[in-house]
């Protein structure tokens, strides 16, 4: 009897081993069909790098959830080349965010027809569709391809009339006191720049979107001065950058908005703390919570700026405005040697307002009409914007003078990654870990190894 129960056991022993070796085959490849059943099921996405380098900031998340239609990018470039594998990483951010994109690639050599077409110049160029809109790209990033889809997103581009023709800056200059580098932001978020010369023209547009108006070097005719008021009587939105000194014909302007101008320039003693060479600099570090300064936190500094009264026009409505620190006044006097606030002569301590918002219902078209006056133009211009906040001021109140129709902002510029710097105990630490611990596991896992098997 023993002997018959004693040769199954011994057949079952026999095949034990493949047994288990098949069990745990069947069981690897059910897990590995469940798992991909379950990525199926939800797709999940994990940016584990430190600069966020494969996922898309929120500048450009929020332009592609404003698009309500399909979106289209054709590439000119062969899907196997470097090249073209490097344009697919950089989209493949834009797909995950966008399942609905459709992103296809077309060879130039083998396609010259198309690449004409689309106006492609040069291999990797991307061209955009949008509602029967297109625009090909030849500078490839997130910051460019998302300011296009934004442009292509917008249904009415704004029109910026820039006055010009009395040595004011100029907004396509490269001079350091011109306003080209804001200019170009500008063009980046689809807003359409147009020089405007009031001794040319009878009127300004009406399809003008706001006008911009920088000091001018020479004074301005009196039929010029009465079109800018035309202008605002007709609802015409504006920004108006003064600077300390004459107003050369805007006079009349400043009596229509009702806005009173302190005499002087404004000086701010907290402009110390900024490495400010000189102490006419008025610096807004705080920002209410309001529309006027939404998303504002870094202090922005207004170089040789005009201080306001906070006071307004009949009609118009104060809507808000910026203010300089504590510490600052209107200096009346020379700017030389030890300046100090004299209250004999008028000088007012400050917070001192040097950027206002103005507001005027329009009742026939039930529009409402803005207006900005900042007591500064230096802090736009080409050798100003990239200091401190200055640039995010600036496009702040570009987007609260456009309102609704406002462009959503842009991703940042990109920054370089920081590269990795090891110090001396940490690259001894490394270099321990590689030479010593790494090894020493080793061989203890081996000879654990060893020793159970000696033992079995």
């Amino acid at each position: 009897m023993k002997r018959l129960t004693a040769l199954p056991r011994a057949a079952l022993k026999g095949i034990e081993r493949p047994l288990v070796d098949g069990l745990f085959i069947v069981l690897l490849f059910a897990t590995v069909i469940a798992a991909g059943w379950l990525i199926a099921q939800g797709d999940r996405y994990w940016d584990w790098t430190s600069a966020r380098g494969n996922t898309l900031t929120p500048e450009s998340a929020a332009i592609l959830a404003r698009l309500e239609a399909p979106l289209r990018m054709t590439v000119f470039s062969d899907a196997q080349n470097p090249l073209g594998k490097t344009i697919d990483r950089l989209l493949a951010r834009y797909r995950h965010a966008r399942p609905d994109l459709e992103v296809r690639f077309i060879d130039p050599q083998r396609f010259p027809e198309q690449a004409r077409d689309a106006k492609v110049s040069i291999a990797g160029q991307i061209m955009l569709e949008y509602r029967g809109r297109r625009e090909t790209l030849s500078t490839l990033g997130e910051r460019e391809i998302s300011a296009a889809i934004a442009r292509l997103g917008t249904t009415r581009a704004p029109w910026v009339a820039v006055l010009e023709g009395h040595g004011e800056r100029k907004i396509d200059g490269e001079g350091a006191a011109d306003l080209g580098r804001f200019g170009q932001e500008l063009k980046e978020r689809g807003y359409l720049l147009r020089s405007l010369d009031l001794t040319t023209v009878t009127e300004i547009p009406v399809n003008t979107h706001l006008a911009l108006v920088s000091h001018p070097e020479i004074a301005l005719f009196p039929g010029e001065t009465e079109r800018l008021a035309r202008y605002l009587d007709q609802g015409g939105n504006l920004l108006w950058l003064l600077d300390p000194g004459e107003p050369n014909g805007l006079e009349a302007l400043a009596d229509q908005l009702g806005i009173g101008i302190l005499p002087g320039t404004l000086v701010d003693a907290d402009a110390a703390r900024f490495e400010s060479a000189t102490p006419a600099v008025a610096v807004i570090a705080e920002y209410p919570a309001d529309a006027l300064a939404e998303g504002l936190s870094t202090p922005a500094l207004l170089p040789g700026a005009v201080a306001f009264e906070t006071r307004t026009a009949p009609g118009w409505t104060l809507a808000g405005f910026l203010s300089s620190s504590a510490q600052s006044w209107n200096e009346t006097g020379r700017l030389t040697g030890t300046v100090f606030r004299d209250e004999v002569v008028g000088e007012q301590a400050g917070p001192l307002p040097v950027v206002l918002a103005l507001t005027r219902n329009l009742p026939d078209d039930g529009r409402v009409q803005r207006v900005l006056v900042v007591g500064d133009g230096d802090f736009l211009s080409n050798a100003q914007l990239g200091a401190y906040g200055n640039r995010a001021l600036g496009l702040q109140l570009l987007r609260w003078l456009s309102g609704e129709d406002g462009l959503p902002a842009l991703p940042p510029h990109p920054q370089p990654v920081p590269g990795l710097t090891l110090n001396h105990h940490r690259r001894l630490l490394l270099g321990a870990g590689t030479l010593l611990l790494l090894p020493g596991l080793f061989l203890a896992a081996g000879l654990t190894m060893r020793w159970a098997r000696s033992r079995s």
